[in-house]
């Protein structure tokens, strides 16, 4: 296999990992800002475990930025 042949398939390989992580990380955050929601709602909840979980979503949300800038390409101006 050619060098830029290899290269293209590794950018390839690295692309569709990256999309893959990104979906896996946009379902969590979705799943805890239910859980966020449900806790949030109940009378007696456990605050300090609340604010767990917003912590977590708040660095998902981080992480997926970071990944969607990496997929994105720097537009040439």
């Amino acid at each position: 296999m050619a060098a830029s042949a290899w290269y293209a398939q590794a950018m390839l390989n690295d692309h569709d990992s990256l999309l893959r992580r990104l979906h896996e990380l946009r379902s969590e955050h979705r799943d805890l800002d239910t859980v966020i929601a449900r806790l949030s709602a109940e009378a007696a909840c456990d605050q300090l475990h609340l604010q767990r979980l917003k912590k977590r979503k708040l660095l998902l949300k981080d992480e997926i930025s970071r990944l969607e800038s990496r997929l994105i390409p720097d537009s040439i101006a």
